[in-house]
């Protein structure tokens, strides 16, 4: 029988979508028993905000501003697919490392990979069936699981990625906002005055710290305390560089000591260290330039030098050894 079915290219294709379909199925159920306690957990949750929040209304632009992404996660969760991780807290800390702040984002990440968990595959399936000589089960077996491990891990390294590319802006932007900002607290200006005026200056050179400044501007007037909305910043930048810088203004504050001789001294070891970030950089160069060196130019270069010497031995050589 299994012969007979390995034999016909109809009977192997349906045998292949049913497995498919069964095994889509199966792990699609085994999600929502996995994740049903996690469901309640969050709809209670849910009823609990709906209840500290009665009679207040969502204003219409919070209501235009939900994205589609947002719609088709919460049409998803509301059909039984809990999108919840174990590691909430992580994931979302890791998303806004990333930039990606809004509240559903952890959501969408894990929608977009059980998304391609099953699309790769299937659109590889899809492609390899129509060809005039499909290939083998096992063939189809092996790539179609690589595929699917695959889009387990792409969104992983582009969120990754993002990450340090936004900590590395963050990082080479931030002694300029700290210079700028010892001038305009040496001036006279107060700590919230001078990150306000900093992040108006820089918000064409250096956006990203420019709008986590704002954003601690902004939780400062709607009254939060200056450690809460330091840490909130540190937390939302993730580099360790601000959250020391975070650590210095809080302790200062809490001492009473002065921030202009904090911040002075502060600003020239950041400038230090991408002064050496920058030797760093500079000294690596010849190591990596040696590379295609080696690869490329060494070859031809040795080539050049023994071809006369291979002419001369193929000639002369090579004849009178043989004996001619």
């Amino acid at each position: 029988m299994l012969e007979q079915i390995l034999a016909s290219d109809v009977l192997r294709l349906a045998l292949l979508i049913g497995v498919f379909v069964v095994v889509v199925i199966a792990s699609f159920a085994v999600m929502v028993y996995y994740n049903r306690q996690n469901a309640v957990r969050g709809e209670l949750k849910k009823m609990q905000d709906e209840v500290a929040f009665a009679g207040a209304t969502m204003p219409s632009h919070d209501r235009d501003s939900r994205s589609a992404w947002t719609t088709m996660v919460d049409a998803i969760e509301r059909a039984g697919l809990h999108l919840g991780d174990t590691k909430d807290v992580r994931l979302r800390e890791k998303m806004i490392s990333a930039g990606y702040s809004s509240p559903s984002a952890p959501r969408i990440y894990t929608l977009v990979r059980l998304a391609l968990v099953f699309l790769l595959p299937g659109i590889y399936l899809a492609v390899a069936l129509t060809r005039p000589e499909p290939p083998g089960f096992l063939s189809l077996y092996l790539f179609g699981s690589i595929l699917g491990l695959l889009g387990l891990f792409l969104p992983s390294l582009f969120v990754q990625a993002k990450a340090d590319r936004r900590r590395e802006l963050v990082v080479n932007g931030f002694p300029d906002a700290l210079d700028l900002m010892l001038v305009c607290m040496e001036a006279g200006l107060g700590v919230e005055a001078a990150l306000d005026r900093v992040a108006r200056e820089i918000v064409t050179s250096h956006p990203l710290v420019a709008s986590l400044l704002g954003t601690a501007v902004l939780r400062l007037r709607a009254g939060s305390t200056r450690e809460e909305a330091f840490r909130h910043m540190a937390d939302a930048a993730g580099v360790d560089e601000i959250r020391s810088f975070t650590t210095l203004l809080i302790q200062s504050d809490k001492l009473g000591t002065s921030v202009s001789s904090t911040l002075r001294v502060y600003a020239e070891e950041m400038r230090e260290k991408r002064r050496m970030r920058a030797e760093e950089k500079a000294h690596r160069l010849p190591v990596l330039i040696s590379i295609p060196l080696v690869v490329f130019m060494l070859p031809t270069m040795i080539g050049v030098v023994m071809l006369p010497a291979g002419i001369r031995m193929v000639r002369d050589i090579f004849p009178i050894m043989a004996g001619g």
